[in-house]
């Protein structure tokens, strides 16, 4: 969908340096190299280590010159992007957390994903979501400016649509859609996700940050209800860096905008209470996300896979760091072995748990259940035989020859890593009405790596941004 009014717009700050958007193909194409999904051998602009990855913002190389900034992320084989109207000259490029159209185009793209998801299994079914694309566009985006990124909500024909304006109040922002009515309810959820790679050499920077994310459901009356509500740290809590907010956000302390992980020189971090005005949208939403720099990573583990003659010895220990809540959800450790073939004899010791064997017999599944052990260290070893290779053997082009790794999976409720927590009472409502709050929380492993410490594996210093 193209916006001829944006593209004017864009023009108008940027004058003679602006990089007009080029025809659909062209883009596709750019845009298909930038991912590396067209030509994966090195290219020294887009892949050398000196260029800082800031992805899902991507600068997209075309004939013109280089189009920036272009939102993009691959999701089950379909890729969502979109170009966010950067409201300031880009010559120089300000700061990716200064340009509130970023935001806004990541919400409308997960709000199409969303939409788009549940009917990837079905060919037909995708076809006529993606038809209809286009209508429910027209409401959610009709100027270019995101005004419903829930597309779930929106109806899909005409019929509503020239009524839309003559049955809301001129003080309800466009993205209350509908008025809510009875006793007022708000729903926190507060999802941490920790992104961890492991390495147990003495020359290696482990390194570990978690990545945040605030839901809320407001069900409150009235056209524009202000809702005030604080994110609180204990005193030895992490602090939060790198924020992106719903655009219904109205107004943020600067310390929250200036606190960024890219910034190593600033010692400085503001430890909040971290203060949230806003006006809710009718439907539940991201109400912001962040980062943040946890001192340690909730598990700590060691990893060594050995080739003796025919056979591979191996070695996992895990512990549990005394800070973190002793509750699962699920906890697992899994042990891929890439790049051979089937696995024809298993000998093992565990201390605790059980293990499995995939029916492919490619990969060994430590369950290790929804608690640790009173000491919190458990360990595995043991020795696996492969049979040869066949069409079915998993490949990996970095797991060559003993370098491999253990993935952890893991979900603790009512916990995060950083200490960040709700207080009900400091959730203030400016409506009639005592409202119900409801807080939840939670800590999820995402990309959470330990490498075989006897073999050379890749490694990442800094984490900025996925």
């Amino acid at each position: 969908r193209r916006y001829p009014t944006v593209e004017v717009r864009a023009k108008t700050f940027n004058g003679s340096t602006h990089v007009p958007v080029p025809e659909d193909e062209a883009f596709l194409k750019a845009l298909l190299f930038e991912l590396r999904l067209t030509d994966q051998n090195f290219v020294e602009y887009r892949d050398t280590c000196t260029r800082l990855d800031t992805s899902p913002v991507y600068s997209v190389r075309i004939e013109a010159g280089d189009l920036w900034p272009v939102v993009a992320f691959q999701k089950s084989d379909l890729i969502y992007a979109c170009l966010p109207l950067v409201e300031q000259a880009l010559n120089p490029r300000p700061p990716i957390l200064s340009i509130s159209g970023i935001p806004q185009g990541l919400d409308l793209l997960t709000g199409i994903l969303d939409y788009i998801s549940p009917s990837r299994k079905n060919e037909a079914e995708l076809s006529a979501r993606v038809g209809q694309l286009w209508n429910l566009l027209l409401q959610a985006c009709p100027l270019g400016t995101p005004l419903q990124t829930n597309l779930r909500s929106l109806n899909s024909s005409f019929d509503d649509i020239q009524d839309f304006s003559t049955h809301t109040d001129p003080k309800q922002p466009a993205w209350r859609t509908n008025t809510y009515k009875g006793k007022p309810h708000v729903n926190v959820c507060i999802s941490e996700k920790v992104k961890c790679m492991q390495y147990d050499q003495r020359d290696i920077m482990d390194v570990w940050q978690v990545y945040g994310t605030v839901t809320c459901k407001c069900d409150i009356e009235g056209a524009a209800p202000n809702v005030t509500l604080s994110l609180n740290l204990p005193s030895n809590g992490s602090p939060l860096q790198d924020f992106v907010v719903h655009h219904c956000v109205t107004s943020l302390d600067s310390a929250m905008l200036m606190s960024s992980s890219i910034d190593t020189s600033d010692d400085s971090a503001f430890s909040g209470p971290y203060k949230f005005p806003f006006i809710p949208p009718s439907d539940s939403f991201d109400l912001c996300s962040y980062t943040s720099q946890v001192p340690v990573p909730p598990i700590l583990g060691r990893y060594q896979l050995n080739e003796e003659g025919s056979q591979f010895k191996f070695l996992v220990n895990l512990k549990l760091h005394e800070s973190i809540k002793n509750a699962f959800d699920y906890c697992e450790a899994r042990l891929p072995f890439l790049n051979r073939g089937p696995i024809t004899h298993l000998e093992y010791k565990l201390s605790y748990g059980q293990l499995d064997l995939s029916r492919e017999k490619s990969l060994l599944v430590w369950v290790i259940g929804q608690k640790f052990p009173k000491s919190l260290e458990i360990s595995l070893s043991g020795t696996v035989t492969f049979g040869p290779k066949t069409e079915e053997t998993p490949t990996d082009i970095i797991c060559i020859g003993n370098t491999a790794y253990v993935k952890v999976y893991f979900r603790i409720p009512d916990f995060t890593l950083t200490g960040c927590y709700v207080d009900q009472h400091s959730v203030q409502l400016f409506s009639p009405g005592k409202p119900k709050i409801n807080s939840s929380r939670e800590l999820i492993s995402y990309d959470y790596y330990i490498w075989n410490s006897k073999a050379s594996a890749p490694i990442m210093y800094k984490t900025l941004f996925t």
